[in-house]
């Protein structure tokens, strides 16, 4: 005969229902309140690390962190006012010419270029002119072009789509190669020539080979122009900035969708074509991007010696490991060095722009000029300090949300806590499988004695009243005599 004894306990998290039953003279419950556990265990695990989420996007920056970070912006801003200031009056930028120029040869000569009686720039600019042939390099000295929409040797490279190192600029170069056209921007409009060159041909058996041709020619050209033309006296008109050909860009799309330019537009390309002119080139935008390197990197190296300095004095030698010193030290996927970041950088934009605005009403004697302003403005720092502002804004609006969760998850855990803590009583209650064995042991006449004694513990672990617990086999005969 099988006696069963049912006592449920529901729990929502868990959804568990624990069944107690008697079979073989054994109880079954045990196994479920471990079962009851482990699930329990589990999902405390997973709170944990719902709270502990919370601190990935927390910086812990203390004051020393805060200092150091703006010493550095404040350092690397010194270095941009001083040593890399406007074009043509630039330490830096004078090694950045120089630099660009020895890239522009070594790039000749890997192309074949074996002139060695006179390895100079102007002849290696001119051998790559020659082997990378476009039809869109027209100057504007003494033709058309230059009177009918202003080209000359200063601004062709800027006004012609096809020399603009941007996507755009690649599309028009390669539409220009296929048709033999020249596409330019003049005064907000859109100006093609047809038949730009005569002589041109671009080579290749089939498409997809013109299409390669086409995009070695437009990149080869590039870097011919990188460092002025084979003519230039002097510096000479490199590439336009790639952070200020968008100008062109959108003049472009608009006029090609017939949407005419709006005065905005013209005024921003009119600017843009001025600080051209005055030098403002990609080579010149290299040199800016210096000091915000230096800035990116100088903070990176405080905040990874700082924690490493800190790991070798708290952590023991028999507990050191790489793996540990890497997490404890690593300078990049965590909110602290990114705090950091954007404090560097906000500071660095902050003298680099009182130091634009300053030179810019004192070069305009009184009035604000705008030119200068922009030729001395760092707009690689300005960008990389906009990143940092929308990554913060990023994180402030993820912490918000897990915060809201790790608050939930608290007290979901105090409840799961208080769950195991009963989990726990009803384990040590129900570990009674020895003291069951008193079925068995009454079985055995001599037995008896230590059967009455495992009845009655089990009856205290049962909670029995003690004036009901029958701990004798006479008070065993007397309560059956009495239901009887």
């Amino acid at each position: 005969m099988e006696n069963k004894i049912s006592e449920c306990t529901e729990v929502e998290k868990a959804g568990l229902i624990f069944e107690m039953s008697i079979e073989d003279d054994e109880f079954d419950f045990t196994s479920s309140v471990s079962s009851a556990l482990t699930h329990a265990e589990l999902e405390i695990q997973s709170l944990n690390e719902t709270v502990d989420s919370i601190n990935g996007l927390k910086p812990e920056c203390d004051k020393l962190d805060y200092i150091l970070a703006a010493g550095s912006g404040a350092l690397c801003g010194v270095i941009d006012i001083f040593l890399v200031g406007k074009p043509g009056e630039s330490p830096i930028g004078d090694d950045t010419d120089k630099w660009f120029a020895n890239r522009t040869i070594d790039f000749a000569k890997l192309c074949g270029y074996k002139n060695k009686e006179n390895q100079s720039l102007s002849s290696a600019i001119g051998y790559l002119d020659r082997k990378f042939k476009i039809p869109y390099d027209q100057r504007g000295a003494r033709d058309a072009a230059g009177f009918v929409f202003d080209l000359n040797p200063s601004n062709h490279h800027f006004k012609s789509l096809a020399h603009n190192p941007s996507l755009c600029g690649l599309f028009f170069s390669i539409l220009d190669q296929f048709s033999n056209t020249s596409h330019f921007i003049s005064d907000g409009d859109l100006i093609s020539l047809v038949e730009a060159d005569g002589k041109y041909k671009l080579r290749g058996n089939n498409v997809p080979s013109k299409f390669f041709c086409a995009f070695v020619n437009w990149f080869g050209h590039l870097i011919s122009d990188m460092s002025g033309s084979s003519s230039s006296k002097g510096r000479g008109m490199g590439i336009p900035s790639p952070l200020w050909t968008w100008t062109n860009d959108i003049i472009a799309i608009k006029r090609s969708l017939n949407i005419p330019a709006s005065n905005f537009d013209k005024a921003v390309n009119d600017l843009a074509l001025n600080i051209y002119k005055e030098g403002y080139d990609a080579r010149f935008q290299t040199a800016q991007a210096i000091p915000v390197f230096i800035n990116e990197l100088l903070v990176r190296v405080i905040y990874a010696v700082r924690r490493l300095v800190k790991y070798f004095a708290e952590t023991d030698e028999c507990d050191r490991s790489f793996a540990l010193m890497w997490k404890t030290c690593e300078p990049f996927s965590n909110p602290t060095v990114k705090r950091m970041l954007t404090v560097a950088h906000g500071t660095f934009c902050l003298l680099d722009i009182s130091d634009a605005t300053f030179r810019g009403f004192a070069e305009g004697a009184g009035a604000f000029n705008p030119v200068e302003f922009y030729l001395r403005l760092n707009i690689v720092g300005v960008g990389r300090f906009a990143i940092s502002l929308y990554g913060e804004g990023k994180r402030a609006i993820n912490y918000w949300r897990e915060e809201k969760e790790a608050i939930f998850a608290e007290k979901e855990k105090t409840i799961v806590d208080n769950y195991i803590a009963g989990l726990n009583i009803l384990a040590q209650k129900y570990d009674d499988r020895l003291l069951l064995t008193f079925v068995s042991d009454l079985r055995e006449s001599d037995m008896y004695i230590a059967a009455f004694r495992k009845s009655s513990k089990l009856s205290e672990l049962r909670n029995v009243p003690s004036e009901k617990n029958l701990k004798t086999k006479a008070d065993i005969d007397s309560y059956f005599r009495k239901e009887v």
